[in-house]
């Protein structure tokens, strides 16, 4: 008898039906198998099942086998890291409502259809806020291109007005800088590069620029502009909110019970000595900027700026405004 189209393949389907339909609660007995297997015009007998899973157990698939038939036990992720993976999209402002639902199908994939129920029942997305810039995740592979590339590229910026209404800056004209690293910060995709009009380095929104293209002028080495032993990693814990402003090594006391907020902000590597028993004071380097007033003042005054003096004034300032 000739043999069917599929019947070359009858060990994919057999993986691939184990894959998506099994695990340890929901094992699949040997005559559902080979009714999967009929559905797919493929004829197999017990005998040759039982090889092709032993080819499939030798391959790798950890396949077991219980009174109530076969099932995958582990796989290249566990139920619980896709239920991080699925809330990481579901929360993230720079993936659109319609990439995130898109994303998070993917993400079901890779559990049985059993798992992937649970993983629906956690998904929240349409009252969310979220970005409108579907084009985002080619921009995100643009910029990828172009920072291993060490090419510049040039983009358009836009920003909303008074009326909601999407307005170009720079005139409407193109954007060319060097970019150097692709960052998230308060739930948004950020590039960090060089803009030629300022000295130090610049940030932009990715999913506020639209036209990206990479060209063939390489980039201007980052450690020419911020000084050698730079780092981004480093820089970046200086920034609060994408917000840059003065370098300045800032020294600040804390009320016990700040420790928490110091490390999440600055990592378990902060210098900190203690000032009594009741205060602790932190020595940072960061960049001076509103935002970092606004993370200080966060805490309802359970932290103070001692010094420099340059830095206090400036806060101060920043309170009278407020307060205005």
């Amino acid at each position: 008898m000739a043999k069917m189209p599929n019947q070359k393949m009858k060990a994919l389907y057999i993986m691939d039906y184990l894959m998506r339909n099994t695990d340890e609660e929901h094992p699949a007995p040997m005559k559902e198998i080979i009714a999967y297997l009929d559905s797919c015009g493929i004829s197999a007998e017990r005998k040759s099942i039982y090889s092709d899973i032993e080819g499939l157990q030798l391959f790798g698939i950890d396949i077991l086998s219980s009174t109530k038939g076969y099932y995958v036990v582990s796989r290249d992720f566990e139920l619980p890291e896709l239920k991080m993976m699925v809330d990481c999209v579901s929360a993230s402002k720079f993936i659109t409502e319609k990439k995130s639902e898109r994303l998070i199908r993917k993400i079901e994939g890779l559990a049985s259809k059993h798992e992937a129920v649970k993983l629906q029942r956690q998904v929240y997305i349409a009252d969310r806020i979220k970005a409108d810039n579907e084009d985002i995740y080619r921009s995100v592979d643009t910029l990828s291109e172009a920072i291993a590339a060490n090419r510049k590229i040039t983009f358009k910026y836009f920003e909303y007005d008074n009326s909601k209404k999407k307005k170009f800056r720079n005139g409407g004209n193109y954007y060319s800088v060097s970019p150097y690293s692709l960052t998230v910060s308060d739930e948004n995709y950020y590039l960090i590069s060089h803009y030629p009009k300022y000295k130090e380095l610049t940030h932009f929104r990715v999913d506020r620029m639209t036209d990206i293209k990479v060209t063939d002028e390489q980039s201007e080495d980052v450690e020419n502009i911020m000084g050698e032993k730079f780092s981004i990693g480093e820089y970046s814990k200086k920034i609060f909110s994408m917000y840059s402003g003065e370098d300045s090594r800032v020294e600040i006391v804390c009320e016990r019970g700040m420790m928490n907020a110091v490390i999440d902000r600055f990592g378990e590597d902060v210098f900190v000595m203690k000032v009594d028993d009741d205060h602790f004071k932190v020595i940072v380097t960061v960049d001076v900027s509103p935002t970092f007033f606004a993370w200080i003042f966060t805490f309802g005054g359970k932290m103070k700026i001692v010094a420099p003096q340059n830095v206090k004034e400036q806060f101060n300032s920043v309170v009278k405004k407020f307060i205005e």
